[in-house]
């Protein structure tokens, strides 16, 4: 749950910093270029997994910005809010949290064919630098006006 939230404050801050398409892909290929040799992948591994990936992380994508987004919209107005429409809210929000973890899931079980175990560790490390990093960097910089 931490780290969903910490995934979510990210998704937040970067499209809040994020100018247009241009710094979404300056990002992603910055990601892409970590996690290549955070794992070392062959050229054949790298061949296979970037396809996989790629599909999992827009997936991941549409869901934080779009869904949680508009969640979080909702949640602005949670002091007009009855408890009904605060249970709905709620209930969205766990559907959203359980189609992250589904689409975490299908990748990992994707990527068990495709590269060892250690790597599939390797990556979930290496995302969570990433993003720490990517984290660490805004805060220093502060938000772009």
């Amino acid at each position: 749950m931490k780290n969903l939230f910490t995934l979510i404050l990210l998704a937040f801050a970067l499209s809040a910093s994020a100018q247009g398409n241009d710094k979404r892909e300056q990002i992603k290929a910055l990601k892409t270029a970590f996690i290549t040799t955070e794992l070392s992948l062959t050229s054949d591994e790298a061949a296979k997994f970037w396809p996989v990936y790629n599909a999992f992380d827009e997936k991941q994508f549409e869901l934080k910005h779009q869904k949680m987004r508009a969640l979080g919209k909702k949640i602005e107005g949670i002091d007009s809010m009855s408890d009904k429409e605060a249970l709905v809210v709620i209930n969205q929000m766990e559907d959203y949290e359980e189609e992250l973890f589904q689409n975490r899931r299908k990748l990992v079980s994707s990527l068990k064919s495709i590269i060892s175990p250690v790597k599939i560790l390797k990556l979930k490390k290496a995302e969570d630098d990433f993003n720490r990093k990517l984290l660490r960097q805004y805060k220093e910089k502060g938000p772009r006006k």
